[in-house]
């Protein structure tokens, strides 16, 4: 994929990145400062080298910016700190929705005669910032690592498309890769949904979906989900500043995502306040421990648990929020990665078995 001319501030931060995230621990600890330990639980040394070196690159931060230039800032952030993987093929693909074409990138992360699981994947961004390159080294690193086909979709992005937009294209493109899974090589039974934090968001309420003829995600990967915005818990107070995601730009987010206080409260806005969730696929739920958004995170995943509802969750402790995105820089983040294409991987083959089964069911029915 052909990438814009960067700054040289930019070449040179990502440059920075890649020397720090090479250093010995003991160096790397030098550069970091002294050990922050918060709520019980210890900074992850790169993280905390990861947000000394963007402060030095960005200074503003997005949510004091005019809209177009934090958009850029995210951009910028995602070549900064992640990796270009290469996979075995990456297709443009356009998907007919509902103000448009929504568009798409496919990646396929080995050759294969079969067909692969599928990750219908959202970026972050808070609903208004991100697109298909800030996702791309996640989809990347998923794509090869577990060998499946990730399809990242660049929904449309508030303020100029408010709730529902964003879903309305998440829910169409979904539904668009099941339909059309022989044409792009997929197992129909392992099309899963997943994204991070906005995007997680995003994905939840998709996999809470239902309507005549839908076909439910295989499961749901979430990432650092927002998954109530109608109350503030702990972490808000605790994290609220000064690791990356704070809590006036979740303020900001929100002001730009919703158009009235009372879709705080909309379970298609905060979809811990669902009131049944026991039709909801497997999840994966990741969260990291220095994040505003980390409680509820957890919350959700309780609450799907005890619906009946097949959960991990992972509290990364240490992490900050965005870390899955640092797959050029970050020994943790491959490792929290690897662990999430490994659950990739077992929810295909548990697709499989299942088709296995309900076939043997069917043809001992025939021959009795």
């Amino acid at each position: 994929m052909p990438h814009r001319q960067r700054p040289v501030v930019d070449v040179i931060a990502h440059r920075a990145a890649r020397f720090l995230g090479a250093l010995p621990p003991f160096a790397q600890r030098l550069i970091a400062g002294s050990p922050i330990v918060i709520d019980g639980q210890q900074l992850d040394r790169e993280a905390q080298l990861g947000l000394r070196l963007l402060r030095f690159a960005a200074g503003t931060t997005f949510e004091e910016l005019p809209l177009h230039q934090g958009r850029d800032q995210i951009d910028t952030e995602a070549y900064i700190f992640g990796a270009e993987i290469p996979v075995h093929q990456v297709d443009s693909l356009m998907i007919p929705g509902p103000a448009g074409d929504i568009a798409a990138r496919v990646y396929r992360g080995r050759p294969t005669e079969h067909p692969t699981a599928a990750l219908v994947y959202l970026h972050g961004g808070g609903w208004a910032l991100g697109n298909l390159e800030s996702a791309d080294a996640v989809s990347r690193f998923l794509a090869e690592r577990a060998g499946i086909t990730v399809i990242s979709v660049d929904y449309r992005l508030a303020p100029e498309n408010p709730f529902p937009a964003g879903l309305e294209d998440a829910l169409v493109a979904f539904e668009y890769v099941v339909a059309y899974a022989d044409q792009l090589g997929i197992d129909p039974d392992a099309v899963g949904v997943g994204g991070e934090s906005a995007g997680g968001n995003l994905a939840a309420v998709v996999s809470l979906h239902s309507a005549p003829g839908w076909r439910s995600p295989a499961f749901q990967l979430l990432l650092n989900p927002v998954t109530d915005l109608s109350v503030k818990r702990a972490s808000y107070q605790i994290f609220g500043t000064g690791y990356f995601l704070t809590e006036a730009q979740m303020d900001w987010y929100a002001d730009h995502y919703l158009v009235n206080p009372e879709q705080f409260l909309d379970p298609r806005v905060s979809p811990m306040l669902t009131p049944d969730v026991s039709h909801a696929p497997p999840a994966y739920v990741m969260v990291a421990g220095f994040d505003v958004l980390r409680d509820e995170g957890q919350a959700y995943a309780h609450k799907l648990a005890q619906a009946g509802v097949e959960v991990t969750l992972r509290t990364q402790e240490g992490l900050i929020h965005g870390m899955v995105n640092a797959t050029g820089v970050g020994h943790h983040t491959r490792e929290v990665l690897s662990e999430v294409a490994g659950f990739l991987q077992t929810r295909h083959a548990v697709a499989i078995a299942r088709r296995v089964r309900s076939r043997q069911v069917n043809e001992s029915k025939e021959n009795a």
